[in-house]
């Protein structure tokens, strides 16, 4: 009898390596959990409130564009459930119930679902929703006035507000190590440094985000810092007082190497980052923003396909 054997013919990649999207997902939100029980110790029962809500709407908004396409059920992936509580982790903790809610409906909906879901979004959902918010209701990111009635046991001023409004002598009150150990304000997840960074290392060595990404971020910010605060020490703070205050290290491990929205080769992620920390620090000191880490992050999402573009020319490639 005849029999001929048949080739199978798929689309790439053709290697797996056996990783799955919940994983990345579930150790993505470990990774986040030092930062975001911090916050919840710092701020109490309000903090708790928003990242219930946050998380819970993000996976409810998912769950209804699913229902609406009629499509495979994917809040179990855990996609959600990051946004949500990245999300949550750039709010105070004293925004509304509704104020949340429309943040993770532009996050999910208009920041990933509308372009057809995980892997398809060209911005990073979490930044998209919260600048969407802060141009809408600028006033609910001032931390000064949305904090005012919490007695942290320390000076109770927004450091980047300080640094804005006083210049680099605004900044004397703060430390390194305060900076690190969540003696400042801010959003749930921002204050605690050093867990930010524990969580950042920890994704890094896990393979779950690219260092090139985080750390030519950080680098940016550095170099960009320093330069500034040579040229006029007086009014620019140092590069410490930067990389620990704001949403720095948040960007640097938690929004800059989103996946479907950061370039893939070596080179352009060392751009992609680079680019990413030297707009944050000019936003900062010379831009109309107390913070510029989500205004950088867009920005780099929007370049990203450009930076893709710049790599080494192929060995033995004739023009």
């Amino acid at each position: 009898m005849y029999s001929q054997k048949k080739l199978i013919v798929s689309h790439a990649p053709f290697i797996h390596d056996g990783s799955r999207v919940p994983t990345r997902n579930y150790h993505i939100l470990l990774a986040a959990l030092p930062a975001v029980l911090m916050g919840l110790f710092q701020y109490g029962i309000p903090a708790v409130a928003v990242v219930a809500l946050s998380v819970s709407s993000a996976i409810l908004w998912e769950l209804v564009i699913n229902v609406l396409r009629k499509s495979e059920k994917t809040i179990g992936d855990g996609n959600a459930a990051v946004i949500g509580l990245v999300f949550a982790m750039l709010l105070p903790a004293t925004v509304p119930w509704w104020f949340v809610i429309t943040g993770t409906f532009f996050a999910v909906v208009v920041g990933q679902q509308i372009f057809g879901g995980i892997g398809s979004n060209p911005f990073n959902p979490v930044v998209l929703g919260a600048l969407i918010l802060f141009i809408g209701w600028k006033d609910y990111f001032d931390f000064n006035v949305a904090l005012v009635n919490f007695d942290f046991g320390f000076d109770a001023i927004y450091p980047l507000t300080a640094l804005k409004s006083f210049g680099a002598a605004g900044t004397q009150g703060f430390t390194p190590g305060d900076l690190l150990m969540a003696k400042q304000t801010g959003g749930i997840g921002s204050t605690f440094g050093l867990g930010l960074v524990l969580g950042g290392i920890y994704l890094i060595i896990r393979g779950f985000i690219r260092w090139e990404i985080s750390l030519s971020f950080l680098a940016g910010v550095v170099i960009t810092a320093l330069i500034f605060n040579v040229v006029n020490p007086d009014q620019y703070a140092g590069p410490m007082f930067h990389l620990f205050t704001g949403y720095t290290l948040i960007g640097a491990f938690f929004l800059a190497p989103e996946d479907s929205s950061s370039p893939v080769n070596f080179i352009p992620m060392l751009i992609y980052g680079l680019v990413g920390g030297f707009m944050t620090i000019l936003i900062r000191n010379i831009g109309a923003y107390v913070d510029g880490v989500l205004f950088a992050i867009l920005l780099i999402n929007l370049l990203a396909p450009i930076f893709e573009k710049i790599r080494p020319k192929a060995l033995g490639k004739v023009d």
